[in-house]
């Protein structure tokens, strides 16, 4: 069991109380000093900016960090997910103003701030002893606020750049002004160096443990990483040394025990809490908080009626929002564009164990990172089936490629019009249900394992520090150094003595081979935007996207609705004011 799910089931105890006694005094208004009576009460008041949090990553965060780059699309699968085209437009960099992601990025990240301003203003008040609780305690909740407030604003830093900056609960100026870049980014900065010290360290080796979904001082310190990695994209100033000096201190231990773990899938797997490369995750519990496994992020990813292949029968029919844009245009050949093609990607190096087919193994384990091809289960009458598309008219083969293939047969590269099907296009309004490989990054264990649905969400990785130093390295030249750090991480991926490994040297690390493995390493966890914006790409051509003009839409809208509620902001360059 976890800490922050007690916390979380606690809050949902607070949330339900009222509805036990019908007899009891209902109140326009529950004031901060009414509420706060028990240790309880601190904790729940303490933690419900995180399951905002949680909640706000697996929304709007993730499609725009992931749908608007070069690994994952949302089609129209045969007028399933055409929606008047909206996941055309984040696809193509083509948003309007009217559109509901870039809005609900901005709301759902500014509601959590508000969250956060508030219980930070409430703790701040409390008389420790009261609560059978020290001001060291107090101290350390408020820090861990203050630093999941600044990783709210790090988003929104990412994504609209020009943004308010509210640190006071209730705000005084309820129309607040924009403020640059670069003064967003020393409050951030700030708020992070003073936190830190107050945190605690990792108490345990091999995992966070109890500690899972609490900020300590390596998130922090992490987030630090992110905040000067990205400097000079978000304001034009190298903090490259800061950087450095961060991504050692934590691979040091100065900040706790990490270690890059020797499987692959344990910082996912369902008891990760125990793996020692997780430095932040947001806690989930089968039927508590999941939202990693919500229809907004993978319970999405895979073909609408899959779930018998995993054994997984408790929620129903899946639907595939999420598939892996293409290798492979539709007469087998891989297209000739740079960025994109995940799967080409990681084909690159075929011995890398991540490629098998995903499979459940019983007892919670499994094996394989993506699920392809046919998709066999076996019925309750102990008969070998294999899985349909939703309209039951098709046996599902899915491919490195986007078309409309339907029944055509397994063995052929192209679309065959015997078998009806003769739409020989390749884009986002033309796939069906076998169009794009699926990724199962989290495991979908089945209905009987113990480890159904309890895999926390890795927000952060040791495996990210490591890059991250790799990446500076390389641009200073030192290809040797970047490649022994990303080997460190790749080594689990490959059988001894393979030859994917990169060269002591570090010869074949160029900066599209440096891009590329960011893209495998961290594939489906949201930083995808942010790294394509970083080496300059963001703009540039992949599948069913064009080379852009400028690079305006590295910065998102604000929506109208926004700008009409608060008449003090402006639009970011490149876009409508109205």
């Amino acid at each position: 069991m976890k800490w922050f799910k007690y916390m979380y089931m606690s809050l949902a105890a607070c949330s339900l109380s009222g509805c036990t006694n019908l007899d009891e005094t209902v109140y326009d208004i529950l004031t901060s000093d009414s509420f706060y009576q028990t240790k309880e009460n601190v904790i729940q008041g303490f933690v419900r900016p995180f399951e905002h949090a949680y909640w706000t990553l697996a929304g709007a965060n993730f499609q725009i960090a992931e749908n608007s780059a070069d690994h994952f699309m949302t089609p129209n699968r045969q007028g399933h997910w055409l929606d008047g085209e909206v996941y055309f437009r984040i696809h193509r960099h083509q948003w309007t103003i009217d559109d509901a992601a870039p809005k609900e990025a901005w709301n759902n990240n500014f509601q959590g701030i508000i969250y956060t301003n508030s219980a930070i203003a409430d703790l701040s008040k409390l008389v420790p002893e009261k609560f059978d609780m020290t001001e060291t305690e107090i101290q350390n909740k408020i820090a861990q606020l203050k630093t999941l407030r600044a990783w709210f604003y790090i988003n929104l830093l990412d994504m609209f750049r020009n943004i308010p900056v509210v640190m006071e609960y209730p705000g005084e100026d309820l129309s607040p002004k924009q403020v640059t870049p670069k003064e967003a980014f020393d409050v951030i900065e700030k708020e992070l160096l003073e936190s830190l010290p107050l945190l605690f360290k990792k108490e345990s080796s091999g995992g966070n443990g109890r500690q899972q979904g609490e900020w300590t001082q390596a998130g922090a310190a992490a987030l630090l990483v992110r905040l000067y990695l990205n400097a000079e994209l978000w304001i034009g100033e190298n903090k490259d040394a800061e950087c450095v000096s961060y991504c050692e201190k934590i691979i040091n231990g100065e900040y706790g025990n990490y270690g890059i773990s020797s499987r692959w899938d344990a910082p996912f797997d369902w008891n990760n809490e125990e793996c020692e490369e997780l430095i932040y995750g947001f806690t989930s519990s089968y039927g508590y908080s999941h939202w990693v496994y919500d229809q907004n992020m993978f319970w999405w990813g895979a073909p609408f009626k899959a779930a018998p292949y995993f054994g997984f029968k408790d929620w129903g029919d899946m639907n595939h929002r999420y598939g892996l844009q293409p290798g492979l245009d539709l007469n087998g050949n891989e297209y000739a564009f740079a960025n994109g093609k995940p799967i080409r990607k990681f084909m690159r190096y075929p011995d890398d164990i991540r490629l098998e087919k995903y499979r459940n193994l019983g007892n919670s384990t499994r094996k394989g990172m993506f699920i392809y091809g046919s998709l066999d289960y076996v019925d309750e009458n102990g008969n070998v089936k294999y899985i349909k598309a939703d309209n039951g008219k098709y046996t599902l083969y899915l491919r490195d490629q986007v078309g409309w293939f339907e029944d055509t047969d397994t063995l052929s590269i192209s679309p065959n019009p015997s078998s009806g099907v003769s739409t020989m296009i390749s884009d986002m309004n033309h796939a069906d249900q076998n169009s794009g490989w699926c990724l199962i990054k989290y495991p979908i264990y089945r209905s009987d394992d113990n480890g159904k649905m309890e895999s926390d969400y890795a927000l952060i990785r040791l495996a990210e520090i490591y890059y991250s130093l790799a990446e500076i390295k390389f641009k200073q030249g030192d290809k040797a150094g970047a490649a022994k750090l990303l080997n460190t991480v790749r080594s689990r991926y490959y059988p001894e003595g393979s030859s994917s490994l990169y060269k002591i040297d570090g010869s074949q690390i160029t900066k599209q081979e440096l891009l590329d493995e960011w893209g495998r390493e961290f594939i489906g966890e949201s930083l995808r935007r942010t790294v394509l914006c970083r080496f300059g790409v963001y703009t540039g051509e992949w599948w069913d996207k064009a080379k852009e003009a400028d690079d305006h839409t590295m910065i998102l809208p604000l929506s109208r609705t926004i700008l009409q509620a608060n008449p003090n902001l402006n639009q970011n360059p490149g876009y409508p004011a109205d």
